[in-house]
Formats: structure tokens, C-alpha cells, sequence
């Protein structure tokens, strides 16, 4: 009998990028399917971090998963300069770590400057990339670039809808590794125990005794001042409907977001406002937020994806969700208050959400996660050969 031992084949391990709360919330039913089969190493950044926004890396191991590595990137201001540097110091946080663990895979979600940070230590390190909800557009929104370079940096993608896997295509993707897996929020709504609206305001620690709106608002113009006044529309048409309440949440970190939370912080202890702000909610309470709300309000995808599953109007502002699929609950308007004002009030008619009608066929069927681990895994036995990428031309 032979003394020499078969060597124990290494396990793959896949490494997951998240910066966000949101972001890891969609992706956490991917990250419990790739457990059974992988190493899953969690790569945490951004706002998960800050204390500011939460400090909503703990939701991560409240979960039960290890968090294998913490990379600080947030700087003290909010300007241009200072989200550059953060990328910069991503960068080198995430090259150290890529070159320590060398992972078969990083899967990525969305588009923002530190996951673009993140894929570029990955492609240095010759790390394939997954991307989750490429190919879709947001044409006021400054990240609308950054996704697009994600595209191209990565080998799999998988994206929400139909039409965005056309858009990847179109970006010189080879078809069969783009997937239409439908959209993880979709998935997320479904297995998620939502709270009734007297278990929410207990937990938020709010009174939730009329209704109210949820509100989340990112700023998309260059410059500070124009930021201020874009938002300042929108509370004083907020100032107008003393029928509602006001759930906010807080801008993400960006460029000028600090201006937007100052002024939430503001508007939320005037006496008449009728409002609570949060740096943040966990995936539960945001999502049992909008579920109990009248309305969602301001330009966050959650207006554009959750709300309308959940049966919820949108009064989405502003031009930083154009080019993205939308229901017929979602009522676009300017950031203007004459604007604002006459949204909401479409959004409060009880015959203006019966009289839309609801494309659920946007969505896919909630089974986004199984779609996602399924390609994968084929991604991953193909070996070396599969890192290969050409450009498809449609010509």
C-alpha cells in the first residue's frame, strides 16, 4: 500500500465585495447559496465602517458570517479631492488583501468609486470579477460611468432585466457570460418577514400614528450650492403636507453628502416637522419602512425596484434614476417645489395606485441568488481557459 497521500484539493474561494448596507443586503441570499459551496471571504469597506452611517459591518456578523478584512476609506470631507483619495486608499488596501488570499473570484455590486477601486486591485491581480446589475443606466447620477468600467473589467455579469443584459452585450460582453437573473431585490422582499407598522415604530422608537413617507435623497449636482437648492425644494414641498410624517434616511457618502444629511439633521428637530432621520436602516426596517409607508420619496433606487413590489407609489425627483425601467407607480418630477408638492399629492389620491399598473415582469420570479451561484459554479470549473476575455463585436 502505497504511503503517499492524496493531497486534500483546495477549496475555491470566492471573494465578496461590500461598502454599503444596501448593497450587502441584496446580496446576502448569493453570499448563504456560495457558502455551501465555497470560501467565501468578505471584504468590507466605505460606510460599513463609519460610525457615522452606522456602523453597519456588525449587520454582517449579526448574520453569522466572518468578516475576513476591513479596508478604511472614508476621508473627513465629502469633497471631489477627498472621494479620489478614497479610491487611493482602497486601492492599496485592496491590492494587500487580493495578494494575500489570491481568490478565484470577486463578485461586486453596483457602482460606486470604492467598488471601482476594488475591481481595479482585483484586475491588477488577475482576479476574475462577477458583477451584479450591470448594463442599466442612471443618467444623472456621476456613478453612471463607474458602472459601466465594472462592466468591463469583469468576466460574469448578471443583471436585473432583459434589456440591461442587451446593454452589456452591447459593451463588448460575450452573451454567454451575461445572465438575466432578475433583480435581487425581488428576492430580497420575498424572504424577508416584513414587521407591521406598530412592530416598526416601536423598533425605530418613533411614533407612527398617521402616514408618513420615506425619504432618501442623493446629491447629484457638481457644485455644493446647487445641492443645497435642490434639496431645500424638496423640504419645503415636504413643509407642505403637515399630513404626513417623514422617515429619512441619509444620504450615502459621496460627493456634497454631508450637505444633504446637515440639512435632514435640521429639518428632523424643527418642532413641525413630523420627522425622524436615520443614518441608516438594516434590511428589515428599511424594507417594512416603505412596505407601511403612503409613499417613497426622493431618488434612491429603492423608489425604482422596492417600492414597487411592495405595492408603494414613488415620487422620484430629479434625473439620477432616468434610463432605468420603471412601473407605472412612479411619478418623475423636478426638484422643483411646485413640483414636489403636486407629486405628492398624485401619490396620496387613492385612485392613483389603481389605476397604474403593475409590471412585474420587470422583476424576474425571486429567483436571483440560485441563478447567480448556478453560473458561477460553471464559471469556476472551466479553469484557466474561462479568464480569457475577447471583445464581442455586434457587428
Amino acid at each position: 500500500m502505497s504511503a503517499i497521500r492524496k493531497r486534500k484539493r483546495r477549496r475555491k474561494v470566492v471573494c465578496v465585495f461590500t461598502s454599503t448596507r444596501a448593497e450587502y443586503g441584496l446580496m446576502r441570499p448569493v453570499i448563504h447559496r456560495l457558502r455551501d459551496v465555497y470560501d467565501v471571504r468578505i471584504l468590507v469597506a466605505g460606510m460599513h465602517l463609519s460610525p457615522g452611517f452606522g456602523n453597519t459591518v456588525e449587520d454582517i456578523r449579526n448574520d453569522g458570517l466572518q468578516v475576513h478584512k476591513c479596508v478604511e476609506t472614508l476621508m473627513e470631507s465629502d469633497s471631489p479631492v477627498a472621494v479620489s483619495k478614497s479610491m487611493a486608499l482602497g486601492l492599496i488596501g485592496f491590492a494587500d488583501f487580493f495578494a494575500d488570499i489570491r481568490p478565484d473570484l470577486l463578485m461586486v455590486l453596483g457602482d460606486r468609486c470604492e467598488t471601482l477601486a476594488a475591481c481595479c486591485a482585483a484586475l491588477n491581480q488577475g482576479v476574475p470579477i462577477a458583477h451584479i446589475n450591470g448594463g442599466e443606466t442612471t443618467e444623472g447620477s456621476p456613478n453612471e460611468a463607474v458602472r459601466h468600467a465594472i462592466t468591463k473589467m469583469s468576466h460574469l455579469h448578471f443583471t436585473g432585466t432583459e434589456i440591461y443584459r442587451q446593454r452589456v452585450i452591447q459593451l463588448g460582453e460575450a452573451p454567454e457570460r451575461v445572465f438575466n437573473v432578475g433583480a435581487l431585490a425581488l428576492e430580497t422582499i420575498m424572504l424577508t418577514d416584513l414587521m407591521s407598522k406598530e412592530k416598526l415604530a416601536e423598533s425605530l422608537g418613533i411614533e407612527l400614528d398617521k402616514p408618513y413617507a420615506v425619504v432618501t435623497f442623493h446629491p447629484t449636482a457638481p457644485e455644493q450650492a446647487d445641492v443645497a437648492k435642490q434639496f431645500s425644494q424638496v423640504l419645503k414641498a415636504l413643509q407642505k403636507h403637515r399630513e404626513l410624517k417623514y422617515v429619512f434616511t441619509y444620504a450615502k457618502a459621496g460627493v456634497h453628502e454631508r450637505t444633504v444629511n446637515r440639512m435632514i439633521e435640521n429639518f428632523a428637530v424643527e418642532p413641525r416637522s413630523n420627522a425622524a432621520a436615520f443614518t441608516s436602516l438594516d434590511t428589515i426596517s428599511y424594507l417594512s419602512a416603505i412596505k407601511n409607508s403612503a409613499m417613497v420619496v426622493g431618488n434612491s433606487s429603492g423608489g425604482i425596484f422596492e417600492a414597487p413590489v411592495l405595492g408603494v407609489p414613488t415620487v422620484n425627483i430629479g434625473d439620477r434614476q432616468k434610463g432605468r425601467l420603471q412601473s407605472g407607480s412612479i411619478i418623475n418630477c423636478p426638484p422643483i417645489m411646485d413640483a414636489v408638492d403636486a407629486a405628492i399629492r398624485k401619490a396620496l389620491d387613492p385612485g392613483f395606485l389603481k389605476s397604474t399598473e403593475y409590471r412585474s415582469a420587470l422583476y424576474g420570479d425571486g429567483e436571483s441568488s440560485t441563478r447567480i451561484a448556478t453560473a458561477i459554479e460553471a464559471f469556476l470549473q472551466g479553469g484557466q481557459e474561462s479568464r480569457r476575455k475577447e471583445f464581442y463585436d455586434l457587428l
